[in-house]
């Protein structure tokens, strides 16, 4: 794999590509980190890729805590945030698990929960730790690996929850949902999202930053730099994937609901045809055809409406005597000299 600087490409041989459509060539990859070049594709692209990374890839995170115990010298609201900032393990939730307010169980259910307990007392002397280690799965789940702690530290604790002394205790019951963090920065998959089009700045492009005078330089950017930082519960490739998952998903939505615009115009063409509001002698509310006596009046009807052509005596002046003087009446009887 080779770099061939702006305007060039990537690929084993250090050759150039024809740019036939977008291109990802990963640079480095690890654990938790994975930068990438995308490349044969517009900045705006790259963008909506960022922020599908960012705030719309769903994760699981624990999102209601019952307090069955709690002696320690922490309050409830404390621990409670506290649990819901742990990471959990998101593999396969999408699509394996369901968005809880999209589930029919009407509670917790394996489709769209994780039930996790954590039951800690101290009976001894000294300080307890209470890590996420601590928290135990107790229910069905959607899969093997969804909603277990993530755990990172030589130690295998993982993130600490509460300092216990003798005889305090900690006993709470956790459910766990899929979400997305655009509800809640709990759900979030990435720590950061480094983007870049230009490093080290060789286009110069900071030049043209508020530049209030003429129209600034312009370049269809090529390569554009992505540096995706996980946080454990999702690895980085998935981040990216489900990322373009989610363009996709909202590239259809649109698509369908342009599809069904046009659906629904031809039903309402195919309606008013079927209740004669098109076409002479159909019997409508408009009296299109000069059906007499209909609520607004046919052609050349006397109501209270009155009729459109002339010699109807309306409100505003068919070409008869009205209350406001004929503006609109007869020609040469106005103030318009018509």
């Amino acid at each position: 794999m080779a770099y061939i600087g702006f305007g060039g490409a990537y690929n084993e041989d250090g050759m150039d590509i024809e740019a036939t459509g977008p291109k990802v060539t990963v640079r480095e990859a690890t654990q938790d980190h994975v930068d990438f070049v995308l490349q044969s594709t517009s900045l705006s692209l790259a963008n909506s890729l960022r922020r599908a990374m960012l705030a719309e890839v769903p994760t699981v995170s624990i999102d209601q805590v019952q307090i069955l115990s709690n002696t320690s010298v922490l309050p409830d609201e404390f621990i409670a945030h506290r649990l819901g900032l742990i990471p959990l393990d998101s593999r396969g939730c999408e699509p394996d698990m369901l968005f809880q307010r999209e589930c029919d169980c009407g509670g917790d259910c394996e489709r769209c929960a994780v039930i996790l307990e954590l039951a800690c007392k101290c009976e001894r002397e000294g300080t307890m730790m209470v890590f996420a280690r601590d928290l135990i799965i107790v229910d069905a789940r959607p899969n093997e690996y969804v909603g277990q702690p993530i755990i990172r530290d030589p130690k295998g604790n993982g993130p600490l929850i509460a300092k216990l002394r003798r005889g305090q205790e900690l006993r709470v019951r956790c459910t766990a949902i899929k979400g997305i963090a655009k509800e809640h920065a709990k759900w979030a998959p990435t720590a950061a999202v480094g983007f870049e089009y230009d490093p080290n700045n060789k286009l110069r492009h900071v030049d043209y930053c508020g530049t209030r005078t003429g129209n600034p330089k312009t370049r269809q950017q090529t390569l554009l730099f992505f540096d995706v930082e996980g946080v454990g519960t999702l690895d980085p490739d998935q981040i990216v994937q489900e990322g373009i998952k989610v363009l996709q998903n909202k590239l259809a939505l649109v698509i369908q609901g342009l599809g069904g615009g046009s659906d629904n115009d031809n039903n309402n063409t195919n309606t008013n045809a079927t209740n004669g509001a098109v076409g002479a002698g159909g019997a409508t509310p408009f009296g299109a055809g000069g059906v007499q006596d209909q609520a607004y009046g046919g052609a050349g009807d006397h109501t209270s409406y009155g009729g459109y052509p002339a010699g109807g005596a309306t409100a505003y002046g068919g070409g008869g005597a009205t209350s406001y003087g004929t503006p609109y009446g007869a020609p040469g009887q106005n103030g318009y000299g018509y």
